[in-house]
């Protein structure tokens, strides 16, 4: 029996090269060796108030990108988190074995919830200080309580598949040991083995790093440094020749700033192996020339995204295939759902007199 993989993703905005190497390639790798589950978490978005015309359009985006991505609606259950009615019920009553310490003592939450408020963290100041802020501020009502209880959602996603393996980075990390922490009180306090603990699910020893094009961190959409699968040629090429890059190696052999190791590490993802070493030599040697590397890898890059673009732009007016799969695929979480809920239920004590 294959082990079941999960993972969501928010309906935010389109993917971009993060996405599509941190993820979307692998599940497309994967999707003949497990029981994979991905689904688009629509009620997790509500909780940045999104506008509900972007909010059905972005669903309607990420599952042609997924689509166009490679992914086999034979192969793998792709649904949306709000056709499953039974995670809402879960939520509620998972809710009642969280504490809402643990929950207010989440780094995501503390984050999110001082960028709601306009906190600035002053390093004097104690954990303890912060949730004091967070809690006392007279505009806390931007701190809504799906926000404090995103991590019970996130865990009921999880066990109400039962699913033994979730790719997360790390930033989700501390949600993941939450709902081990979650499935273990659950099964402990009625006595049941119910719940299965699921384990991070790693593609590869180490993970993948897709860096922007400004020159700093990871690519990302709230940081605008990305480069989308959705892209035209002309906008892709526009955003590559764009990029960070720093004055140029003075002396042979100086080292490599980070800007300009960003766009090697972009090469290293896309680009030939002699190509990659080619633009590194000349680097070394003083004779780069960095418009000739971003032309290179602006060509590289879209020998992958444009097969990619075109197929997205097919499926995403495809209204009957997008509704067939997300119908199927709701009716494989549904059944999975019914029967974790109904186990629930039992165990709870909740039962129907009639």
């Amino acid at each position: 029996m294959k082990e079941t993989v999960l993972s969501g993703i928010r309906p935010t905005g389109n993917l971009h090269l993060g996405n599509y190497f941190g993820a979307l390639s692998k599940f497309v790798r994967m999707q003949d060796d497990y029981n994979c589950m991905y689904f688009l978490a629509d009620l997790h978005a509500l909780t940045t108030h999104p506008d509900p015309k972007m909010l059905h359009q972005n669903v309607k985006n990420i599952l042609a990108e997924y689509l166009a991505a490679g992914l086999d609606p034979d192969k793998v259950t792709m649904f949306v988190q709000s056709d499953v009615p039974e995670i809402p019920e879960l939520y509620l009553l998972l809710n009642m074995h969280v504490g809402i310490g643990e929950l207010m003592r989440t780094a995501s939450f503390k984050d999110k919830a001082r960028k709601a408020l306009g906190i600035n963290k002053n390093d004097n100041e104690s954990e303890e200080d912060i949730e004091k802020q967070i809690i006392g501020n007279e505009t806390n009502k931007r701190v809504n309580a799906g926000l404090l209880t995103y991590p019970t959602l996130m865990a009921v996603d999880i066990l109400i598949q039962k699913a033994h393996k979730v790719p997360v980075g790390k930033d989700q990390e501390q949600h993941l040991e939450l709902t081990r922490r979650f499935a273990r009180r659950f099964n402990s306090f009625y006595g049941v083995d119910l719940f299965p603990e699921p384990e991070n699910f790693n593609f590869t020893s180490h993970s993948v790093k897709v860096p922007g094009l400004d020159g700093s961190g990871k690519m990302g959409k709230s940081e605008g440094n990305c480069i989308y699968l959705i892209d035209d040629e002309k906008t892709l090429r526009k955003k590559v020749m764009r990029a960070v890059t720093d004055e140029g190696p003075k002396v042979p052999n100086s080292p490599v700033s980070v800007p300009v190791q960003n766009l090697f590490d972009l090469m290293e993802l896309t680009s030939a192996p002699d190509t990659l070493q080619h633009f590194k030599d000349a680097y070394a040697d003083c004779s780069i020339r960095y418009g000739d590397l971003k032309k290179q890898l602006a060509e590289d890059i879209l020998k992958i995204t444009l097969p990619i673009r075109e197929r997205i732009m097919e499926v995403r007016n495809d209204d009957a295939l997008m509704g067939r799969v997300l119908k199927e695929g709701a009716e494989k979480a549904r059944a999975n759902a019914v029967k974790t809920l109904a186990e629930v239920r039992e165990v709870m004590g909740i039962h129907k007199f009639y």
